[in-house]
């Protein structure tokens, strides 16, 4: 019953920054998903006695997928596979399952906050026994092995129904179906104070969740309106589907319209959140009032006493190079460890495990702990609810007494998309060559204090990895230039503006940052290389 079919490579099968992403139609060709997860199994080796978590966002192809992968691995002597209902996991749940079961790995099928459907993208998340995103030594075996593979295995046999909880078999492999939300739940009630948040609902409290018609919808339902008590009907958009129902599922002021537009109404709730496809992303908002991710991970980091998991202490907090240096100054204050690496979760997963850190978070809406070894966009919302419940302030009144007590980091990010990867390429080259004469080089009021590639030397495994393109000023103003390695297909040039202010704490940021943001463009020629006048997104 086990077949072994011959292939031919695919040679455009590289992992990026959360795994590989390819539009649907890409990975509906013939034997992509077989040569990729056969190539992942070649990689790892022997499989027997392994025990793997398989699930994802519910985009279009997952079914298929799913039925794919749950086959190979029969094929290949996985021993169990772990599977959420109907092929539900989001991504924070996963990492969960795959921790709290000691499984070997898991497979998440979501391209995360891209757009789905069959013209939209698709998504294969390989995460190892930590629950986290496998290292890059890992993944450039396996790239290696996309482009050497010959053949694959797989269970000649009918489809398995992911349908009922419950256990069944397929030749000797064990494939357990299991409630995705229930263990996700119950953790979360370990972290936070659920009877003041319940107190908070009961007090007449209001908030909107977009769930984007994605994979966190069943969970927020759960949480918020059948737990805590939100009014049915708080959770909007909470039915997963193939195509998120046209919505881009990245919960940003662009794409989370519907929940911006109320947010900024007169008939705004108390507070705003929004997850993305998988459920590890999250927008914070308050009447008329937008959290930026950076001082979200900040405000976070500077109440953890007020969190019931939290009040003995926390070893501390690692930000991407491109998050704002909010958090910096909230882990000085505390006196607690503070790191900054290259953009990608992975890069946090050796600093949880050597109890270097306990947050850590991205500016592109991405924040969480070392509860999991991914990030968490309900665990996010649930933190802001819980310091609201415990201090009766409103998201304003929070921010604006961290401004006041910390300075604001005015912070802004400019996406340039669909540029082909040459051209891209080419920017980024020419420019690493041109920052060593740029230092202290004055552009208005503005002197560079330091022009340079970033680089992050891990404590942990003592990797050297090379991550954008950073220029410093004397004020603490920055700019970061890198590629998105989240994209499915060309390049996306990210640009990232800060500016630190103590006194004008209420200004637009894009008044305060329009200066610094003529200098970036010009510095990297942006509109004369790539033709574009002004960014495709900004957040």
């Amino acid at each position: 019953m086990i077949k072994t079919i011959a292939t031919t490579p695919y040679t455009d099968q590289k992992m990026g920054t959360a795994g590989l992403r390819k539009k649907s139609k890409v990975v509906m060709q013939p034997n992509y998903v077989e040569n990729f997860m056969q190539s992942i199994f070649n990689t790892i080796g022997d499989l027997s006695g392994k025990v793997y978590l398989v699930g994802g966002d519910g985009r279009f192809y997952n079914d298929i997928a799913i039925q794919k992968i749950i086959k190979m691995a029969a094929a290949n002597g996985v021993a169990k596979l772990i599977i959420g209902k109907d092929g539900f996991i989001s991504t924070p749940a996963g990492s969960h399952i795959i921790l709290k079961n000691k499984a070997d790995g898991g497979f998440v099928l979501s391209a995360s906050h891209n757009p789905g459907g069959e013209n939209g993208d698709f998504g294969i998340k390989y995460a190892n026994e930590s629950g986290g995103q496998a290292p890059s030594s890992v993944t450039d075996k396996i790239y290696q092995n996309t482009k050497e593979i010959k053949e694959y295995k797989i269970f000649d046999a009918p489809d398995i129904d992911l349908s009922k909880i419950g256990t069944q078999k397929l030749g000797d492999m064990v494939i357990e179906i299991i409630d995705p939300v229930t263990d996700y739940v119950n953790m979360m009630q370990e972290i936070f104070d659920f009877e003041a948040i319940k107190k908070l609902f009961r007090s007449g409290f209001t908030m909107r969740f977009d769930a984007m018609n994605a994979v966190t919808g069943p969970y927020a339902q759960r949480i918020f309106e059948e737990i805590l008590g939100a009014p049915k009907g708080s959770v909007v958009n909470f039915r997963p589907l193939p195509d998120f129902g046209g919505l881009h599922p990245d919960p940003n002021l662009i794409y989370a319209k519907e929940l911006v537009d109320l947010m900024f109404s007169d008939k705004a709730p108390d507070f705003g959140a929004a997850n993305d496809g998988d459920g590890d992303r999250n927008m914070i908002l308050g009447k008329k009032f937008f959290v930026t991710p950076s001082d979200s991970l900040a405000i976070l980091t500077d109440n953890y006493q007020l969190i019931p998991a939290y009040k003995k202490g926390i070893f501390g907090v690692a930000k991407s190079a491109a998050t704002s240096s909010a958090v910096s100054r909230v882990a000085k204050a505390h006196n607690i460890g503070y790191y900054e690496v290259p953009t990608g979760w992975k890069y946090f997963v050796n600093l949880m495990d050597s109890n270097r850190i306990t947050f850590c978070g991205e500016e592109s809406f991405g924040t969480g702990s070392s509860h999991i070894r991914e990030k968490d966009g309900i665990w996010a919302v649930l933190f802001w609810l819980n310091i609201i419940a415990v201090t009766g302030k409103s998201v304003e009144e929070i921010t604006l007494e961290h401004w006041k007590k910390y300075g604001r980091s005015y912070y802004m990010r400019f996406d340039f998309e669909g540029i082909s990867t040459e051209v891209a390429d080419k920017l980024m080259a020419d420019l690493e060559e041109k920052l060593p004469s740029l230092n202290g080089r004055n552009f208005g009021t503005y002197k560079v204090s330091k022009a340079a590639p970033f680089v992050y030397n891990d404590p942990v495994d003592h990797s050297s990895t090379k991550n954008g393109l950073v220029i410093t000023f004397e004020d603490g103003s920055r700019i970061v230039y890198r590629l998105s390695g989240t994209g499915s297909s060309g390049a996306t040039l990210r640009v990232y503006l800060e500016k630190y202010e103590t006194e004008a704490l209420l200004e637009d940021p894009l008044k305060m940052l329009k200066d610094i943001l003529e200098i970036a463009m010009n510095t990297a020629e942006i509109s004369q290389r790539t033709g574009k006048q002004k960014a495709d997104v900004i957040t």
